[in-house]
This record gives C-alpha cells, sequence and structure tokens, in this order.
C-alpha cells in the first residue's frame, strides 16, 4: 500500500474534473496579448502552461505551493536534529500542496530507498563511454539506459485506458527519482575517484545518502545537500528543463524520455551549466589577481573588464527575477552559519557588493542581482567537491523533484499534446504590413 499514491489520487483526480469544467465555463477569456518581440524574445513572460507546482514572481522570487523559502526553511520537515529542510518534504508539498509531516517525509525515503536498485546494464553502459565523457553526458545516457524500467511505456503498449496514465507514470517518477542520486554518484566516483563506489546506506534519508555515496560524509554537508536539492527543485513551468519535460510528456512519452530530454537543455550553458561556469569564473579571477581575497576594487576592475571583452558575469541576471534570487539568500545564509571564514565564499559575497550597480551602470542589463547559481559552487569547494563539471549533475538530481511532480499533474489532469503555432518572417512583414498589426 502507497499512503502517498492514494493520497494524489484522491486530490488529483477530482481537481482534474473541476479543471475540466472551469475551461469549459472560461475558454474564451483573454489572458493577454503579445508582441513580435514577445516571439522572438523567448515568449519571455506569456502566459503559456499550467503548472501546479510553484509560481514564480518577479520581485519576490520562487514560491512553492504558495510558501517562499524562508518559509519553507522553517516549515518543511527535517531529520531528527537537523536544520534544513528534508527534500523528501518539498516533493510532498509540490504533489500533493500541503506541507508534510515528518512521518509523511521518512514514508517517501523508504520508499525511494526501496525502489533505489540500479539494473546492472545501465552500470555496464556508463562503463562503456570513456571517462572523460562530460559528467552530463553520462548522465542523460543512463537515465536513456533506465528507460527500459518504464511501467508506463509497458502499459501503454498493453492499452491502458487513458484515465489511467497517472498510475503507471506514478510508479515510473518514484522510480525514477529514487534511483537517480545512485546513478549520478556512480557517475561522479568513476569519473574523480578511480572507480571507487560507495554502497548506499538505507539508514540515512534521501539527501544523505547522496552524498555518503558521493563520499562527503561530514553532517554539515548531509545538511548543504538537503538545502541545496530543495532549493533547486523547482522554478515554475517556463524554464528549459521544466518545460521540456513537459512538452516532451505531452506526446504520452513516459518520464524517463521525458526527463533524459529535460537534462540535455539543463546541460545548456544559459541553463543549469551556469553553475559550473560561475565557479570557473571566480577562480580565474582570483588567481589573475595572484590569489588571497582580492579587494572590491580590484573586484570591480576584473568585472568592468569581463564586460568591456563582450562577456557576461556569470551568476548575475535572470530571465524573470528583477532582485535577489532568495535561492542565494538561502546558501549566503547558510554559509555565514557554517563557514562564514572561508575565502571562497567571501569572494562571493563581495562580488555581491560589487556587482550589482556595475552591472545597472551599464543600461543593457534588466536584473543586476545574482541567481541561484552565484553562490552554490562556493559552498561545494569548502567541503572538497571541487569538480565543477559535475555541479550540473547536482543540479540535475534536485530539478527531478519539481519537473517529475509537474509531469504527474499533467497526465492525471489530461493536459493535451503542446502544438503552439509557427510562422515565418515573410508572413510576419506581409501580415503587418496588410493590416498594420500581427492580428
Amino acid at each position: 500500500m502507497d499512503s502517498l499514491k492514494d493520497k494524489f489520487a484522491e486530490i488529483a483526480l477530482p481537481f482534474g474534473a473541476d479543471l475540466k469544467q472551469f475551461v469549459k465555463e472560461n475558454g474564451n477569456v483573454v489572458l493577454g496579448s503579445y508582441t513580435v518581440e514577445s516571439v522572438y524574445g523567448g515568449m519571455k513572460g506569456m502566459i503559456g502552461l499550467i503548472t501546479e507546482t510553484s509560481l514564480l514572481d518577479a520581485e519576490e522570487g520562487i514560491r512553492f505551493r504558495g510558501y517562499s523559502i524562508p518559509e519553507l526553511r522553517q516549515l518543511l520537515p527535517k531529520v531528527p536534529g537537523g536544520t534544513e529542510p528534508m527534500p523528501e518534504g518539498i516533493f510532498y508539498l509540490m504533489l500533493i500542496g500541503e506541507i508534510p509531516t515528518y512521518e509523511d517525509a521518512h514514508n517517501i525515503s523508504n520508499n525511494w530507498a526501496r525502489r533505489s536498485i540500479v539494473p546492472k546494464h545501465v552500470f555496464d553502459v556508463l562503463d562503456a563511454l570513456p571517462k572523460s565523457t562530460h559528467p552530463m553526458t553520462q548522465f542523460t545516457t543512463a537515465i536513456m539506459a533506465l528507460q527500459t524500467e518504464s511501467v508506463f511505456a509497458q502499459a501503454y503498449r498493453n492499452g491502458i485506458n487513458k484515465k489511467e496514465y497517472w498510475d503507471p507514470m506514478y510508479e515510473d517518477v518514484m522510480n525514477l527519482i529514487a534511483r537517480l542520486p545512485r546513478v549520478a554518484a556512480y557517475i561522479y566516483r568513476r569519473t574523480y575517484k578511480n572507480n571507487e563506489h560507495i554502497e548506499p546506506d538505507p539508514k540515512l534519508d534521501w539527501a544523505a545518502n547522496f552524498a555518503h555515496m558521493l563520499g562527503y560524509d561530514e553532517p554539515i554537508f548531509y545538511k548543504l545537500m538537503r538545502l541545496y536539492l530543495t532549493i533547486h527543485s523547482d522554478h515554475e513551468g517556463g524554464n528549459v528543463s521544466a518545460h521540456t519535460t513537459h512538452l516532451v510528456g505531452s506526446a504520452l512519452s513516459d518520464p524517463y524520455l521525458c526527463f533524459g530530454a529535460a537534462m540535455n537543455g539543463l546541460a545548456g550553458p544559459l541553463h543549469g551549466l551556469a553553475n559550473q561556469e560561475v565557479i570557473r569564473w571566480v577562480q580565474s579571477m582570483r588567481e589573475e589577481l595572484g590569489g588571497g581575497l582580492p579587494s572590491k576594487e580590484q573586484i570591480a576592475d576584473y568585472i568592468k573588464k569581463t564586460l568591456t571583452e563582450g562577456k557576461v558575469v556569470p551568476g548575475y541576471g535572470h530571465a524573470v527575477l528583477r532582485k535577489t534570487d532568495p535561492r542565494f539568500t538561502a546558501q549566503q545564509d547558510f554559509a555565514r552559519t557554517y563557514m562564514p571564514d572561508d575565502e571562497l565564499v567571501n569572494i562571493v559575497w563581495r562580488i555581491y557588493e560589487v556587482a550589482p550597480p556595475i552591472l545597472e551602470g551599464t543600461g543593457k542589463i534588466k536584473n543586476p542581482w545574482p541567481n541561484v547559481d552565484a553562490h552554490s559552487g562556493a559552498l561545494l569547494v569548502h567541503f572538497g567537491l571541487t569538480e565543477a563539471d559535475f555541479y550540473t549533475v547536482l543540479f540535475g538530481v534536485s530539478r527531478a523533484l519539481g519537473v517529475m511532480a509537474s509531469l504527474l499533474w499533467d497526465r492525471a489532469l489530461g493536459l493535451p499534446i503542446e502544438r503552439p503555432k509557427s510562422v515565418t518572417v515573410d508572413w510576419l512583414k506581409k501580415k503587418i504590413n496588410t493590416t498594420g498589426s500581427a492580428n
């Protein structure tokens, strides 16, 4: 018996019926208008998706089911004696819409532990790749190899009723999330630690067990992983990895195919790869300036040099946010508690003091404030996890929580295949020249 599955069915299926009635009654209501610039500007700000798990406000930042990150750090369950929320709790919240109890989160821990066995052929596929293969390429390859285990794909082949799609989808979602830490840890240990692998510890929660399999058993690192995996888990539905999951899933592809596609998007420099670019930029600055803690004046000069060379300052700016990312603030708060004297962390803080006014002064940047990527690398380096190419894999493990919860909701709500209209430049020009607008 799976109490989480029963709870989801109890909530999601009636919600789906209500949504259909809502659309029937309000389907013709106009939500807004868009321009040629909107179409060519990556559709930023255009409302075109339904995502229940989280909502992003340009001024306030992300809210998970209505709760801010500071609220969730207080309200979500923690392991006994712990100080940071369990990622199992944020998954429960995104899936069910309620703050879970510790028992709820602990049950998910046990559920994922039972499901975490990875088939041997997945490791064989990874071992066939050169060790020099980028960790994200290894990660997406392993996810595709796991697709042989899809319960949904088999159920669809067997002719399952579309009203029941959510049921085998739930099994895939839970199995995939359960197995990702073991896959990611295997990639890390084979790539960077001489193939010396560490078996999972059934006594640990999901995040701590991941840290353990990576080879980092400090209690404070366990806390960091709980925080990291929680705050990176979702950022509404329009970002590349979330939208990709929804788009591919709308074709009734199984969760493994959807998540593999999403991770290929996350691997892009403009999405998840940014976290490794930040730490490389900071370390390059420190080396060029002779090591140690640079002054604010030195940092300002280096930032200006970066901009003059036509480059961006990684970790600053966001497509939606117009204030400091609350996920940055959460990591800063963690660092103040556990590593206030760390030199790299202090460089990150000095950049935060110096960079925004310089970026704002260019007149070209709408958001000069730091995002989540600006701080995460410094925290990982503090504990010895210095392999920047692996950072996006950590991001991917976390992001699975949000996009898989959303995918499950997509199937429970019976959302249709996504099929927007595209036009050519010539069509646009003719339309505007004929009517004076594109309407």
